[in-house]
């Protein structure tokens, strides 16, 4: 059943990023994203420092770390994730011609990289470390799994459609910028099965683990979401940015809230 569970929440995020990027225009996604990105930064904080953590640090008898060596952890995540965006191994593809920022002409070709290969390795790897992180959610409790893969799933629908604006604008048919976003989703799915069968065995593992999905959500949000929502704008728009971030975070202590009830 678990198993189960972790295929459906590794496999929902690709499958809804494809499927409203081939329903939804490029300007209207463009659009979208924008909004998304304010979203999926409330969603990423409530969830490491409201859920994860807190289950990371509390005491479970047997298999209780040391808050030290958890601090310790949650850093090395931090440079961890820092290095594999360095060397463009970690994605978060939001930024594309025409969102504002002002990119050079040829931005999201050079992005995208020869035949797309860059966006599909770099958001390969992600998922993979996402789906690994989701089945040890799972693995720990039910109700943290669901928690973190509603997380992993809204950062996923801006990222992915970001990432299909780019390969567009790139000179990719449509066909085939949806089918790389589809397989780049696929590695989610894979590494959700691998950290299953990995992870289980070493219980004593999941607090660290625990910790390292609390990294990569912390890092993603305030080294790449909020950066980008650091601009001068209008009030009205910065509100708009404010009502977001406050919508992700009451959407986690909703659904944290509304499962532990049953």
């Amino acid at each position: 059943m678990t198993l189960t569970l972790i295929v459906l929440a590794t496999l929902a995020g690709g499958v809804l990023s494809v499927c409203i990027a081939a329903a939804l225009t490029v300007g209207l996604l463009a659009r979208l994203v924008k909004h998304l990105v304010s979203l999926s930064a409330g969603v990423l904080l409530g969830t490491a420092l409201l859920q994860v953590l807190p289950e990371a640090f509390h005491d479970h008898g047997e298999h209780h770390a040391e808050p030290q060596a958890l601090f310790i952890t949650l850093l090395l995540g931090l440079l961890f994730f820092f290095l594999l965006e360095k060397f463009e191994l970690y994605r978060h593809a939001h930024h594309h011609e025409g969102d504002g920022h002002h990119h050079h002409h040829h931005f999201d070709a050079e992005q995208a990289g020869r035949g797309g290969m860059a966006v599909l390795l770099g958001d390969s790897i992600h998922n993979f470390c996402d789906g690994v992180l989701i089945a040890a959610a799972f693995l720990t409790d039910v109700q943290l799994g669901v928690v973190t893969a509603v997380a992993v799933i809204l950062h996923e629908i801006p990222q992915e459609v970001g990432d299909y604006i780019v390969l567009l604008n790139a000179g990719l048919s449509r066909a085939r910028a949806l089918a790389y976003n589809a397989i780049s989703g696929l590695a989610s799915v894979a590494g959700g099965v691998i950290g299953y069968f990995v992870v289980r065995p070493w219980e004593d593992l999941f607090p660290y683990l625990l910790v390292v999905a609390a990294s990569s959500f912390i890092y993603v949000a305030v080294a790449d979401l909020i950066p980008q929502l650091q601009r001068r704008l209008p009030l009205r728009e910065t509100g708009a940015q404010l009502a977001w971030l406050a919508a992700g975070l009451g959407l986690i202590l909703a659904v944290s809230r509304g499962l532990g009830s049953h």
